[in-house]
């Protein structure tokens, strides 16, 4: 009996071995397709970050790309979720990459996986850790020793969670990324195969990529990587670049984007379901694989949404990104058409299954506020300095720092910032003042005259962080001095002796204490906490439109920022962190409101705007004219969405015109640009950072984003559109930018606009200067 048991125990161990065997796969690149077991396989990808979405729905989420006809999902790790404390990590609840893995294979779905060190993805600092600032040498996305110290140490902790989930053994993931979009930074390829040597040590072994923007890609490709291209429009053209840096292996779109995200005070975005449709079908009929940005985009949750800059723009809370999955996870025309499409394209054995059934909604009407916290009365010990700290000397990550000093008695002065990042109240003596606004590049704030010293209050709000491109160290707070200046704008004060008050917001209510609200004061930043009762654990959207700017906790969760100015008026509160019975609500308000309320509502408010927007950069009477001799140079623009480069004798120049004398339509009046770029006189592109339009003859600033702005905010599906809805003002049409300094100018890049055709520029002229033109 015994032996005979022996031998059952055997066969059990052997079985199971060779089941484990039989599980494992293979994922290669081939010369012209993936192979996945040695079969060609097309990659039809959905992105989805996990962070987004509230753990008990990971699996919905997944069912949901699933039926949509996807058989892969692309996942970013940002690095400041799992070690939100240096050496600390996290990787459990809402961080749990390795349990949203295991979901995914199990609803039959591969995994790319996106772990950084860097990610972009509007999150706050690009998925960088806040703390990697306090080094104030810190040159990220380089070779700088810290930098790569604790990119080394991040990445082999990501080894260890995820290495053992390739598909080579068992798991589901067949492709890891190198870095993100570096192009569009640096070009540093020696960096680029530090970060690949890095996850290789981790234990990586299935095939490592790295992606960028068409332009981009030769910026950052090593033939060692395999390289995907990322675009919103035009795959024929964008797979040209591609071909350009790697002439053979599959071809693969590793951004595909069906809309676009927020900026607060910026309209909502779409994206046409047509124009999709049919950019993924060419991709298809092509055997080109793709990952949707965002299949599914979610909500950034707590105080994880990023910034552009410049110009500054804070991304809003909703990542709903009018993607084919809307961020309470519901289904939408976009997701039907896509579904539709893909069910054409399935391999064999594939089949799509039903569409799992949407969340249910819920409104409701009776929250209660009965408490109230002002920031002046929980206020923490100061620390006290000569100068003005930043966010990131106070060890603080996010919330907001209070600056407190004396300015002595005088006459009305300006009160001068260096800069303020981000946005702040001014107190005078405990009168309010008025506000610093990054996003409008204000840092300056009149005062009145002093009969004797007072007490000057400055309540900074930090924002998110920089998430791309060159303004990524990104400090908050108080950025360099605080200076009086007269009326000629002359420094008469360096103000000193600060007092710094840390207000630390994020992950869990702040530890403060509440009395009854009978009356608040008007422009007092403070908390308001109330109740409400449910029975329905179902999904609401909180409607936030009647306070101001600040931030929400449920329950003690972070449900993220909002801000009246819009677009989006709502925030998502996911049913499954309710209670049945009471819950509880905080809201932080800087402004404070005098009779707090709320409801919530069973659809979101994504496009009300509540400021007045960009004002063109022209008066209404002003006309701009150069003669045709003047031109520096002229030319005629090729009928394509490629990028174009013109190459003219160097000169130095401070002012650049853009003249665009017709379109390749005949007699269309309107002239459209995505990006540009001018280059000096090694070939290289001249940083844009100080840029600024002064002059643009035409502007579409009421029935879409078309503000001349557009065409140098690092975004190819932003674009500069002369108007079209109230007028349509013909050619020719001027573009006129002072580029900050003295330039050495040998020519410029062009990008036309992606999505269309329409107003695609032929002809131009071209005007250099070195001081501004005389009718401007």
């Amino acid at each position: 009996m015994l032996k005979r048991n022996g031998l059952i125990l055997l066969f059990v161990l052997l079985m199971a071995g060779s089941s484990n065997a039989q599980t494992k796969g293979t994922f290669a690149i081939g010369d012209q397709s993936f192979l996945l077991n040695g079969k060609d396989f097309v990659i039809r990808c959905g992105e989805m970050h996990f962070a987004r979405v509230p753990e008990p729905y990971w699996r919905h989420r997944l069912k949901m790309a699933k039926a949509m006809g996807l058989n892969t999902v692309c996942a970013y790790l940002f690095w400041n979720m799992h070690e939100k404390t240096p050496g600390q990590f996290t990787w459990t609840d809402q961080s749990d990459a390795v349990k949203f893995c295991k979901i995914a294979q199990e609803e039959g779905l591969y995994v790319i996986l996106r772990p950084g060190p860097y990610a972009c993805a509007e999150w706050e600092f690009g998925g960088f850790p806040w703390w990697l600032l306090k080094d104030k040498s810190m040159q990220l996305r380089t070779t700088h020793p810290y930098y790569l110290e604790r990119c080394r140490n991040y990445l082999l902790e990501v080894g260890k969670q995820l290495a053992p989930l390739q598909i080579n053994k068992g798991g589901n993931i067949i492709m890891v990324q190198v870095e993100n979009e570096y192009g569009s930074y640096g070009s540093d390829k020696e960096y680029m195969g530090k970060v690949r040597d890095y996850l290789v040590e981790a234990g990586f072994s299935v095939p490592l990529f790295h992606c960028d923007g068409p332009s981009q890609l030769i910026e950052d490709h090593r033939d060692d990587i395999f390289a995907v291209v990322n675009f919103g429009s035009n795959p024929e053209s964008s797979f040209k670049a591609l071909r350009k840096v790697q002439s053979k292996g599959p071809l693969m779109c590793g951004e595909y984007y069906p809309g676009w995200f927020d900026s607060w005070g910026r309209p909502h975005h779409n994206g046409s379901s047509e124009r999709v449709v049919k950019e993924l079908a060419y991709m298809l009929d092509h055997k080109a694989s793709f990952s949707i940005y965002m299949v599914h985009g979610g909500t950034t949750f707590g105080l994880n949404s990023g910034a552009n800059c410049p110009p500054f723009l804070p991304q809003t809370t909703s990542y709903d990104y009018d993607a084919p999955i809307n961020e309470a996870g519901q289904v939408t025309d976009k997701y039907f058409a896509l579904r539709k499409l893909f069910s054409g394209y399935l391999q064999a054995g594939e089949s799509l299954p039903e569409v799992p059934e949407a969340m249910p909604m819920q409104a409701i009407s009776n929250f209660k506020f009965d408490a109230f916290a002002s920031v002046w009365s929980n206020l923490p010990a100061p620390i006290k300095a000569d100068s003005t700290m930043t966010m990131e000397d106070l060890n603080q990550g996010f919330g907001c720092v209070l600056y407190e000093t004396v300015v002595p008695a005088g006459p009305a002065s300006t009160l001068s910032f260096n800069e303020v990042h981000d946005f702040a109240l001014i107190y005078l003596n405990k009168t309010f003042l008025g506000v610093i606004d990054r996003r409008k590049n204000k840092f300056s704030i009149q005062l009145p005259a002093r009969a004797k010293a007072e007490n000057l209050k400055v309540f900074v709000e930090a924002m998110g962080r920089v998430n791309y491109g060159g303004y990524m160290h990104d400090r908050k707070g108080i950025i360099g001095q605080a200076v009086l200046k007269d009326q000629q704008n002359n420094v008469i004060k360096t103000l000193k002796g600060w007092k710094h008050y840390s207000i630390k917001l994020g992950d869990e209510n702040p530890p403060v204490k509440y009395s009854a609200a009978n009356y608040i004061e008007k422009n007092t930043p403070g908390f308001y906490k109330g109740r409400f009762q449910v029975q329905n654990l179902a999904d609401t959207y909180l409607d936030l439109s009647n306070w101001n700017k600040g931030v929400v906790w449920v329950n003690g969760r972070c449900l993220g920022r909002f801000w009246n100015v819009g677009p989006t008026q709502t925030m998502f509160l996911p049913g499954c962190w309710l209670k049945k019975g009471m819950n509880e609500v905080v809201v932080f308000d800087l402004f404070g409101v005098a009779k707090p309320a709320m409801r919530s509502l069973e659809k979101p408010i994504l496009d009300v705007l509540n400021e007045p927007q960009a004002k063109p950069h022209r008066t209404a009477s002003q006309q701009w004219t150069l003669p045709a001799s003047a031109a520096y140079a002229t030319g005629s623009f090729e009928n394509k969405a490629e990028w174009q480069t013109v190459n003219f004798k160097p000169t130095n120049a401070r002012y650049f015109c853009l003249e665009a004398l017709n379109s390749h339509k005949d007699n269309e009046p309107y002239a459209t640009v995505a990006e540009l770029y001018l280059i000096d006189s090694h070939g290289k592109e001249i940083p844009r950072n100080k840029w600024k339009v002064i002059y643009s003859d035409s502007e579409e600033i009421q029935a879409e984003d078309g503000k001349a702005d557009n065409v140098f905010d690092l975004q190819s599906t932003s674009i500069w559109h002369t108007q079209w809805e109230d007028a349509s003002p013909k050619y020719p049409h001027q573009l006129v930018i002072d580029l900050g300094a003295m330039q050495n100018v040998s020519g410029f890049k062009y990008l036309p606009r992606q999505d269309s055709p329409n107003g695609r520029i032929k002809d131009y002229r071209i005007f250099l200067s070195n001081t501004v033109f005389k009718d401007l």
